[in-house]
């Protein structure tokens, strides 16, 4: 009898005065009532509360819990503005705590960034912010493989390619095939001729980002496409003892494209200043590639350029090295720059 008494107190125990005591699991519970309920700012309100107490003690697990299983609880309940502003808050939370970029760590961003509505405005902030953290307390000074992965797939899926393109640049192994793929997609919806065009923007990115072993990738799978759906095409192959090419008669720009990274790989400047001058009429019809090839001509061929300013390297040196606000300011020192195909990418299910 005893031993059932002692049974009985502990139960009892268990369900009522831990939670009084500890108040959290308590509010906690009150929090999700409340989004059951509808009552969605009341809940914002409180989970705001209560993570900024544990923040206060740096008791970040805590925090983190908090914010996360909130955020989430509200995204899945059609409140992106509410559920938006805790998840930011979380990466917010990440940095204060120094939270390292680990699998976990990891893993809640990118449950957040699928749970997103599309159209909500502090869905692309919390990308920036989330690759942001990655970079200030992660391996790579660029920001996470992984996150620039996924981020890049929701943009493509989005149809907002020019944000696709600068996050697979920086993406896992799997980055180069997907950036193809949205290249030849949205070639797809333009005139023919323009192949050599988007055939570029999948391969300029990983030549200026000095990954010639992606933007090969991005070339094969590209060139791959056009052909399979392009039986009319007329195109030849050309092999030696060094290499093997396919050339295509009615298209010499991407015939360029395909010659430029041999000459990459050989290491050869004066092929490199010759491959210029053969296509030279070519490529001034489409003169926005001459500062993305002066600068491949510096990383590559110890060819210096003028000093000016470059758009497209620009660009992707603005992103590229740029990040988030809350992690641009310190960089731990040394860290990796990302190869793409290094890293795997993660689980988009």
């Amino acid at each position: 009898m005893a031993s059932k008494i002692a049974k009985t107190i502990a139960r009892q125990k268990e369900k009522y005065l831990i939670p009084i005591l500890q108040k959290q699991p308590a509010k906690k519970a009150n929090t999700e009532a409340r989004i059951a309920e509808g009552q969605f700012y009341e809940a914002h309100q409180q989970l705001r509360v209560i993570s900024a107490r544990h923040t206060k003690a740096s008791n970040w697990e805590a925090a983190i819990d908090v914010l996360y299983n909130g955020s989430l609880a509200l995204l899945k309940a059609g409140q992106g503005g509410s559920g938006g502003d805790l998840a930011l808050l979380l990466v917010e939370t990440y940095a204060k705590g120094e939270i390292e970029v680990t699998a976990e760590s990891k893993d809640k961003l990118f449950t957040l960034l699928r749970a997103f509505p599309q159209d909500e405005p502090t869905r692309k902030k919390f990308m920036g912010e989330s690759i942001g953290w990655s970079a200030k307390f992660g391996e790579y000074e660029n920001g996470d493989p992984e996150l620039h992965h996924l981020v890049g797939t929701l943009y493509a899926q989005d149809c907002e390619p020019y944000e696709a393109e600068r996050h697979f640049a920086l993406g896992t192994k799997d980055s180069p095939e997907a950036l193809a793929r949205l290249e030849y997609d949205w070639y797809t919806q333009d005139d023919a001729y323009t192949a050599p065009l988007y055939a570029a923007r999948a391969v300029f990115p990983y030549l200026l980002t000095q990954n010639l072993r992606s933007a090969n990738k991005a070339f094969i799978i590209f060139t791959s496409r056009l052909s399979s759906s392009n039986p009319s095409l007329g195109v030849q192959d050309v092999s030696s003892e060094k290499s093997d090419a396919r050339i295509y008669p009615s298209l010499p720009l991407l015939n360029f494209l395909n010659l430029l990274l041999l000459a990459i790989t050989s290491g050869s400047a004066d092929l490199f200043r010759s491959l210029n001058k053969r296509y030279a009429t070519n490529i001034k019809e489409v003169d926005i590639w001459n500062d993305a090839l002066a600068q491949i001509g510096e990383l590559y061929f110890g060819i210096k350029k003028p000093r000016q300013g470059n758009p497209l390297f620009d660009m992707m040196e603005g992103m590229l090295f740029g990040g988030g606000s809350n992690a641009s300011s310190q960089k731990k020192t040394p860290k990796r720059i990302a190869t793409p195909m290094d890293v795997p990418a993660p689980d988009l299910d």
